[in-house]
């Protein structure tokens, strides 16, 4: 099923997996949609959870119901996607998109931008909790605590895609990317995925059931964005910036340190107000 890329004997082999996972006719699956589909599934299915432990939250009343999780799934899914995509052609590519602009709804081909897709299902989270009247920081934080899980998922596919490698390195866990060039580079999305995916999701669990922070509104999205802004900052000293951006500020600055640095700023500004906000007997 799948084939070994040749590669030098300082490097691990890369496995050529096929991009598309199900071909049924002229219908091509790609894992990295997959990604997202999943993610979002998986995601609904553990914010229902979240919502329905009502030891993790203020009184032990949640602030929405699994039904109104239900009717947001389409409303993240339509944020994730819109903003994901517009994000990226104003943040990454917005020359080339300018130049042909029905390239913008060509989503197989690929570009989404995670900056612009937190801003899209911010957007989503604000006008749903206005129209059902929820609390908005506790949807924050509930799907904040269910985002990492799509995160690593993706971050796989962009692996299996042979897309956003590392910089070139000797370290033995290297892997020659097939349109990477010959020399061994550090695979960066594996480490998003390890950081962004598997760490955050097991800091925000304890932060959502040992140490009941659901109980602030506001801490557990902060906690998340801070996280996974100083994630993003930290691999992007190992991941080759987006050819047609390059480096920043004298060859070592990248738009995604940009874009991330105020998500720690604004994470750490949310957690300190949840925490302001909350009562003695909460925040004991």
């Amino acid at each position: 099923m799948t084939d070994i890329a040749m590669a030098p004997l300082a490097a691990l082999a890369f496995p050529n997996i096929d991009p598309v996972a199900v071909q049924i006719g002229p219908l091509a699956i790609h894992w990295y949609g997959l990604g997202y589909v999943v993610g979002i599934l998986l995601g609904w299915w553990y914010a229902r959870r979240l919502v329905g432990n009502r030891r993790l939250w203020a009184g032990g009343q949640p602030p929405l119901s699994a039904h109104d999780l239900d009717d947001f799934v389409l409303w993240a899914a339509a944020g994730i996607v819109a903003g994901g995509r517009i994000g990226y052609v104003l943040f990454y590519d917005l020359a080339r998109y300018l130049q042909n602009p029905l390239d913008i709804f060509a989503l197989w081909q690929g570009g989404m931008s995670f900056h612009g897709g937190l801003l899209g299902v911010t957007l989503a989270m604000i006008l749903f909790a206005m129209r059902r009247g929820v609390n908005a920081w506790s949807l924050f934080d509930t799907i904040s605590a269910v985002v990492p899980i799509g995160l690593g998922l993706v971050r796989v596919a962009n692996f299996i895609n042979s897309e956003l490698w590392g910089r070139v390195t000797d370290v033995p866990w290297a892997f020659v990317f097939p349109n990477g060039g010959p020399e061994p580079r550090h695979p960066s999305q594996l480490y998003e995925a390890a950081l962004e995916g598997l760490v955050l999701f097991l800091a925000l669990r304890i932060l959502t059931h040992v140490s009941l922070k659901l109980k602030m509104p506001g801490f557990v999205a902060g906690a998340f964005i801070c996280g996974y802004g100083l994630s993003r900052i930290f691999v992007e000293f190992f991941r080759v910036p987006d050819a047609q951006l390059g480096y920043l500020a004298g060859g070592w600055l990248t738009m995604g340190m940009v874009l991330s640095t105020p998500m720690v700023l604004i994470g750490v500004w949310a957690m300190l107000r949840a925490r302001a906000r909350a009562t003695p007997a909460t925040a004991e």
